[in-house]
C-alpha cells in the first residue's frame, strides 16, 4: 500500500497498521488458506515498505527544518517590528504627558481666570440687586407702585420673588420708622400669595401640572406654602369617595396623587404622607366611628365583627400604602395613624370580646337544652361530692338515685361545631386586635372560656349524667347509652384538640401562656378520662350483670344432665345462644364507640370478664357425658364469639376453658393423659380437679385419684 503522511494521524495504532499491511500483501494473510502463504513475499514487502517510510521520514524531516527556518526568521522580524512598536508608544507617551501639563497650566489659568471674574462679578450683581430692592422700596415708601412687575398680572412670577425678599428684609427694620413701610409689603406679600394660591387652584382644576408645579416652586419660600399643600390635598378628594368601599377609594386616590405629587412639589414625600394623614384622621376615623358607635352598646355581635373588618381593611390599606415613599420611617408613621383611630376600641376590646364570647355560648347551650326539654341540674363539688366520686371509682356503687336519661346523651355535635366556631373567631379577632405583648394573655383568657362552656358545662355535665344514668349492675334490660356519650365525647375531644393546635398554639407558642395552656388542657383531659374509665367500667359490669341474667333465666340444669341421654337434639343450649348474640351486639357498639388503642383496652377487659363469668357458671352445673358434650359445643360458641374481639388473650382464655371442659367427657382411663396436655399443663392442678369434680360419674368412677 501507498505510503502517506496521513496514515499517521492521531489516533495511531501500530498494530493495527501492521494488520492493514499483512491484509494488503498477497499471500501475507489467511485468505486462502496456509497453503496460499507466502512468507518471503511478505518479508520483501516488509522490507520494501520499510524504505518507503525511510525515504518518507527523510522528506518529512527537510520540510521540518525548512518550516523552522522560516519561522525564526519570521520570530527575529516580529521582535525587531515590535521593539520599533515599543520606541514609538515611548515617544508617543511623552508628548501625551507634555501635552497633559500644558492643559493642566491652562486650566488653572482658566480657574484662576474665573474665580477674578467672578470676585469681580457677584459683588457687581449684589450691588445691581440691592439697587433695585432700593429702586422697589423706595416705591413702596412714596407709597405709589410703578414698577411694570407689580402692575403687569403676568409678571407674578418676578413680583413674587421680589416682595419675599423686601419682606425679609423689612422684618430686619425698626418698626417706629417703618412702620407704614412693613404694613405695605405685608400687604402686598399677602396679597401675591393669595394670588399664588388661587392661580396654584386653578390651575390644578384645569389640569395644567406644569403650571402647579412653577407656582408652588414659588410658593416654597413663602409662609402660605403649607396652605398650597392643604388646597391641592382638599381639591385631591374632590369626587374621590363615590364608590360603596371608602378604603378602595382611598387606595386608588393614593396611588393617583403619588403619581402626580413628584412632578408638582419639591418634596412629594412630605405632600403624600400629608394627604394619608388627611385621608385616615378625617375621612376613615369619621367611617369608623360612625359604623361603631351606633353597635357598640346594642349589639356586642355586630361590633365586634364591624371592628375586626374595620381594623383589616384599615391594615390591609397601610399595606398598599407602604409601597409609597413617605420618608424614612413610613411603617411607625402609618402604625401611629391606624392608632390613632382604633386607640379607643381597642383598649377594651378583650373585655368585650369575653364578655359577649361567654353570653354566647351560654345561649348556645341553654338553647339545646330547651330543645330537649331538659332541666340542667346541678352537679355537686366539694368535698362530699368528692368523697363520693372517690368510693364510686373504688366501689363501682351508684351512690344515689339512677337517672332515667331516656337515651340521651346529652352531647350534640352541632352545639360543639357552634362553639368552636365563636371561639375561632375570637381567636382571630384577638389575633388581629391585641397589641403584641397582650395576645398571649388575651388567648389564655379565650380558651379558659371554651373549657368553661365545653368542655365543663358541655361534655363534663354530659358525662356526670351519663354516670348518673348508668344503672346497677344487677338491673334487668339494662339500657346502656354511656358508650355513644363515650363515642361522641371521643369525636368532641377531637375537635376541640384541632381547635387547640390549630388556632390557640400559634398564639402563644413563644409565651410562658403556652405551659399553663398545655397544663390546663392536661388537667381536663385527665378529668375527663377518669370519668370515662368509670363510666366504661360500671357499663362493663352491667354488661356482664345482663348476662348472668340471661344465663340464670335461660339456662336449666337438666341442660347437662338431661333425663335421657340418647334424645338430645340441640347443637347448643338457649342461654347460650342468647348470651352470645348479646355480647356481639356489645363488642360492635364498643367498637363503634371508641377508636384506636381503646377499643383493644375496653374489650381486653370485657374478655376477661366474660371468660369469669363463663368459667363461674359452669362450675354451678354437673355433668353427664352428653351434657358434658353440650358443655363444650357451648364453650365453642363463646370461643368462636370471642375471635369476634380480635384480642389474643380473650382467645387464649376461651382455648384454656375449652380444654377444661374436654376433662368433663373424656375416658376416666385417658384424664390424667388430657390432663398433662399442651393447653392444661400450666394449669394449678385444683383447677383441674374442680371441673373433673362437676362430673356426675366423678364418685363412681374414683376420679379423685387422679388428683391425690
Amino acid at each position: 500500500m501507498a505510503t502517506t503522511a496521513e496514515l499517521f494521524e492521531e489516533p495511531f495504532v501500530a498494530d493495527e497498521y501492521i494488520e492493514r499491511l499483512v491484509w494488503r500483501t498477497p499471500g501475507g494473510g489467511s485468505r486462502g488458506g496456509p497453503e496460499a502463504f507466502d512468507p518471503k513475499r511478505l518479508l520483501e514487502e516488509f522490507v520494501n515498505h520499510i524504505q518507503e517510510l525511510q525515504i518518507m521520514d527523510e522528506r518529512i524531516q527537510r520540510k521540518v527544518e525548512k518550516l523552522e527556518q522560516q519561522c525564526q526568521k519570521e520570530a527575529k522580524e516580529f521582535a525587531k517590528k515590535v521593539q520599533e512598536l515599543q520606541k514609538s508608544n515611548q515617544v508617543a507617551f511623552q508628548h501625551f504627558q507634555e501635552l497633559d501639563e500644558h492643559i493642566s497650566y491652562v486650566a488653572t489659568k482658566v480657574c484662576h481666570l474665573g474665580d477674578q471674574l467672578e470676585g469681580v462679578n457677584t459683588p457687581r450683581q449684589r450691588a445691581v440687586e440691592a439697587q433695585k430692592l432700593m429702586k422697589y422700596f423706595n416705591e413702596f415708601l412714596d407709597g405709589e407702585l410703578k414698577s411694570d412687575v407689580f402692575t403687569n398680572s403676568e409678571k407674578i412670577k418676578e413680583a413674587a420673588d421680589i416682595i419675599q425678599k423686601l419682606h425679609l428684609i423689612a422684618q430686619e427694620l425698626p418698626f417706629d420708622r417703618f412702620s407704614e413701610v412693613k404694613s405695605k409689603i405685608a400687604s402686598k406679600y399677602h396679597d401675591l400669595e393669595c394670588q399664588l394660591i388661587q392661580e396654584f387652584t386653578s390651575a390644578q382644576r384645569r389640569g395644567e401640572i406644569s403650571r402647579m408645579r412653577e407656582v408652588a416652586a414659588v410658593l416654597l419660600h413663602f409662609k402660605g406654602y403649607s396652605h398650597c399643600v392643604d388646597v391641592y390635598i382638599k381639591q385631591c378628594q374632590e369626587g374621590a369617595y363615590l364608590r360603596n368601599d371608602i378604603f378602595e377609594d382611598a387606595a386608588i386616590l393614593c396611588q393617583r396623587v403619588n403619581k402626580q405629587v413628584g412632578d408638582i412639589f419639591s418634596n412629594p414625600e412630605t405632600v403624600l404622607a400629608k394627604l394619608i394623614q388627611n385621608v385616615f384622621e378625617i375621612k376613615l376615623q369619621s367611617f369608623v366611628k360612625d359604623q361603631l358607635e351606633e353597635c357598640r352598646k346594642s349589639d356586642a355581635e355586630q361590633y365586634l365583627k364591624n371592628l375586626y373588618d374595620l381594623y383589616t381593611r384599615t391594615t390591609n390599606l397601610s399595606s398598599k400604602l407602604m409601597e409609597f415613599n413617605l420618608g424614612t420611617d413610613k411603617q411607625t408613621f402609618l402604625s401611629k395613624l391606624i392608632k390613632s383611630i382604633f386607640i379607643s376600641y381597642l383598649e377594651n376590646y378583650i373585655e368585650v370580646e369575653t364578655g359577649y364570647l361567654k353570653s354566647r355560648s351560654a345561649m348556645i347551650l341553654q338553647r339545646y337544652y330547651d330543645s330537649k326539654n331538659h332541666q340542667k341540674r346541678s352537679i355537686g363539688t366539694g368535698g362530699i361530692q368528692d368523697l363520693k366520686e372517690r368510693i364510686r371509682q373504688r366501689t363501682n356503687l351508684p351512690l344515689g338515685p339512677s337517672i332515667d336519661t331516656h337515651g340521651e346523651t346529652f352531647l350534640s355535635q352541632e352545639v360543639v361545631v357552634n362553639l368552636l366556631q365563636e371561639t375561632k373567631q375570637a381567636f382571630e379577632r384577638c389575633h388581629r386586635l391585641s397589641d403584641p405583648s397582650d395576645l398571649p394573655r388575651n388567648a389564655f383568657r379565650i380558651f379558659t372560656i371554651l373549657v368553661e362552656f365545653l368542655c365543663i358545662e358541655h361534655i363534663d355535665y354530659a358525662l356526670e349524667t351519663g354516670l348518673a344514668g348508668i344503672p346497677s349492675s344487677d338491673s334487668r334490660n339494662a339500657n346502656l347509652y354511656f358508650l355513644d356519650v363515650v363515642q361522641q365525647a371521643n369525636t368532641i375531644f377531637h375537635l376541640f384538640d384541632k381547635q387547640f393546635n390549630d388556632h390557640l398554639m400559634p398564639l402563644i407558642s413563644s409565651s410562658p401562656k403556652l405551659s399553663e395552656c398545655l397544663q390546663k388542657k392536661k388537667e381536663i383531659i385527665e378529668q375527663m378520662e377518669m370519668k370515662l374509665d368509670t363510666g366504661i367500667d360500671r357499663t362493663l359490669n352491667c354488661m356482664i350483670g345482663q348476662m348472668k341474667h340471661i344465663l340464670a333465666a335461660e339456662q336449666k340444669k337438666t341442660d347437662f344432665k338431661p333425663e335421657d341421654e340418647n334424645n338430645v337434639l340441640i347443637q347448643y343450649t338457649n342461654a347460650c345462644v342468647k348470651v352470645c348474640a348479646y355480647v356481639r351486639k356489645q363488642v360492635e357498639k364498643i367498637k363503634n364507640s371508641m377508636d384506636g388503642k381503646n377499643v383493644d383496652t375496653v374489650l381486653m377487659e370485657l374478655g376477661v370478664r366474660f371468660h369469669r363469668l363463663i368459667y363461674e357458671h359452669l362450675q354451678q352445673y354437673s355433668y353427664s357425658c352428653m351434657g358434658g358434650m353440650l358443655a363444650i359445643c357451648d364453650v365453642a360458641e363463646y370461643r368462636k364469639c370471642a375471635k369476634d374481639f380480635k384480642i389474643p388473650l380473650v382467645l387464649q382464655l376461651f382455648d384454656t376453658l375449652h380444654a377444661l371442659c374436654n376433662l368433663l367427657v373424656v375416658a376416666p382411663d385417658n384424664l390424667k393423659q388430657v390432663c398433662s396436655g399442651e393447653q392444661l399443663a400450666n394449669l394449678d392442678k385444683n383447677i383441674l380437679h374442680s371441673f373433673v369434680q362437676l362430673r356426675a360419674d366423678y364418685r363412681s368412677a374414683r376420679l379423685a385419684r387422679h388428683f391425690s
